[in-house]
């Protein structure tokens, strides 16, 4: 039988680099995307397949799927990470850098969701997770465009779950806290009701769930994993 196949675009590091060594854990294919170079070795490393580009890049995007295709012959799920967009007070954000968090935080995940929608389409299923942010629904003045335009990508969430899951195609979004790749401050800590940050596993453990079908009757959905780190029902 032919293993499912899982891409992740952002994986050179963090939360991405580890989904991918979940996945491949859990008898995957894996495809990996960065720009930094380091998820094109993690995919060899994986045994699967590694790229180097941009997620701004449109044309990368489609080499990547592509790429894909040609090792594997399918895409089961997409997992999506992005970098890190501009920060700021919030006045004093240029135009310019709102349009560049808009394209880091927002338009990445519009960008890929278009190219493998039709591949999961004749597939008849498939699964997309994107990793968001807490500040979705309790907005971090530390986080200014990663807030905005992640709220942007929980409304584009639910109108892309509610189209296509009558195809057996699936989107959700992953809210992480404070993950312990991150230099630890005494003051978030101190809003952190587990009392630390998360290891980075407790995340990709709840991606992988996400992203497989032991999920396959959730879509739509905005999951925090942030050791109650948010306050809001």
């Amino acid at each position: 039988m032919t293993n499912p196949v899982a891409m992740i675009v952002g994986g050179g590091s963090g939360i991405g680099a580890d989904a991918a060594r979940k996945m491949s854990e859990m008898g995957y294919d894996v495809a990996v995307f960065s720009s930094s170079g380091k998820g094109e070795s993690l995919g060899k490393e994986l045994g699967g397949l590694g790229f180097t580009g941009s997620n701004l890049v449109v044309a990368d995007l489609e080499a990547f799927v592509a790429a894909a295709m040609a090792r594997f012959g399918r895409i089961d799920t997409v997992i999506n990470c992005a970098g890190h967009g501009p920060k700021g007070p919030i006045m004093e954000i240029s135009d310019e850098d709102w349009h560049l968090g808009m394209d880091y935080y927002f338009m990445n995940i519009v960008r890929i969701t278009r190219l493998v929608l039709p591949i999961m389409q004749s597939q008849g299923k498939g699964s997309i997770v994107n990793i968001s942010t807490f500040a979705v629904f309790e907005p971090d003045p530390d986080f200014p465009t990663s807030a905005v335009f992640r709220a942007s990508l929980a409304s584009y969430t639910k109108l892309f779950s509610t189209k296509y899951a009558p195809e057996g195609i699936r989107m959700n979004n992953i809210l992480p806290g404070f993950i312990n790749s991150l230099p630890e401050k005494q003051d978030r800590l101190d809003r952190i009701p587990a009392g630390r940050y998360a290891d980075v596993r407790e995340l990709t453990e709840t991606v992988a769930f996400m992203a497989s079908d032991a999920s396959s009757y959730v879509t739509g959905q905005n999951l925090r994993v942030d050791g109650g780190l948010t306050v809001s029902v």
